[in-house]
This record gives structure tokens, sequence and C-alpha cells, in this order.
């Protein structure tokens, strides 16, 4: 009798979220879902206008608590963003993948240096300054906080070398929130996830006025 033998490999979370090639483009774009009362949505596109992943922020939660999804029907938990603290003027931010449980990075906002311009470090897994990001022009930043708050938002990451990482531009819309991101490295020297996670963290916590 003859017998054939079979092997079937699941392949681990980890490489089935690299197979999803989410995590590999330079150009991406968030919407901010408006007209919900209780926590928030955000959709990410590629270029082509695909949505590719859906943040959900809870709501009713003393701290912030905001999980990214994918895959299939954007319903794989794929990061986390979890506020170390409630309400808090400086608040730390963890970056969380979902999959493994390990941290990625960790957003800081910089409080007494955000009341005329927004700053934020930007620490790695073990909470070493890996950059810095800030908005990008004084004074349309002042603008925006004493006269008007329609005044789109533009925000850079940069890098300990001062290097321009990634961009984040808001786009005039007094109806909901747009923001434009844009890579200026590889995947392989700066993680997508982290750079989106920043993204979703500015539209829930910077973008409360705008929708």
């Amino acid at each position: 009798m003859n017998w054939d033998i079979v092997f079937v490999m699941s392949l681990p979370p980890t490489i089935q979220n690299a197979q999803l090639g989410i995590w590999e483009g330079n150009n991406y774009y968030l919407k901010r879902k408006i007209l919900k009362l209780v926590g928030g949505t955000f959709h990410i596109f590629d270029p082509s206008g695909a949505e590719i992943l859906r943040a959900e922020k809870k709501g009713f939660k003393l701290k912030e608590d905001i999980r990214i999804f994918g895959g299939p029907g954007l319903q794989q938990e794929l990061v986390g963003i979890f506020a170390r603290q409630v309400m808090d003027f400086s608040a730390s931010y963890d970056v969380i993948d979902s999959l493994t449980g390990n941290r990625l990075a960790v957003f800081r906002r910089k409080g007494w240096q955000s009341i005329l311009r927004d700053e934020w470090v930007v620490l790695d897994a073990q909470e070493r300054e890996m950059g810095q990001m800030v908005e990008d022009n004084m004074g349309l930043a002042l603008l925006r906080r004493f006269l008007s708050n329609l005044i789109p938002q533009n925000y850079d990451l940069l890098g300990l070398d001062g290097n321009r990482v990634l961009d984040l531009k808001q786009n005039f819309n007094p109806m909901s929130y747009h923001l434009n991101v844009d890579f200026f490295t590889s995947p392989a020297q700066f993680d997508r996830r982290i750079g989106l996670a920043g993204a979703v963290l500015l539209a829930s916590i910077e973008g409360r006025q705008s929708g």
C-alpha cells in the first residue's frame, strides 16, 4: 500500500502580516470618520485608493486605547496604541505589535513646548530617542492657536541626524480630517507601523478640533 504524506504548514502570524504588504509603502492617506459620538474611526488608504488599514479608538476609556486592524475584512488586530496616563499634559503612548505583544516605539508629548507648537519625542522599544515629531512652521502654529483652527497642520518626523523621515500633511477640509502620510526612507530603515501609529495618534489627539 502506498501512502502519500502531505505536510501542511501554517505560517506564523508575523509572516502572514508581512505577506499583506501593507507595511511596505511610502505613501498613505488617512481619513477620520466624522459624526461618531463615541470613540473614533480612522481609515488608511494606499495610493490606489484601497483601504488597507482601519483604526478604532475605544470610547468611554480613561486612557487612550486605539487598535489598528488589517488583513481580510480588516478584522485582524495588528497594532495597539495605549496611553500610559490619564489626561496627562506630557502623555506617553506605547505602540505595541498586537501579534507578538512586543513594544515597537513610544510617542511622548512635550507638554510645555507644545503650548506654542506641538512637539513629540519618538522613542524606540528600549525608550531610546530615535527622533522628534514637530509642527514644521511656528508661525502657522501660532495662527492656528490664536486665530483659526481651520489652518491645516503639517508635521515632520525628524531623525536624530535632523533629516526628515516622515511628512504628515493635513489637507484643508472644514468638514473632516484628511492626512497625507509620506515616508522618505525605506521600510527597512523606518518601520511603517511606527509612522502610521504616529499618524493615527495625531488624527486622534491633535485633530479633534477639525471635525
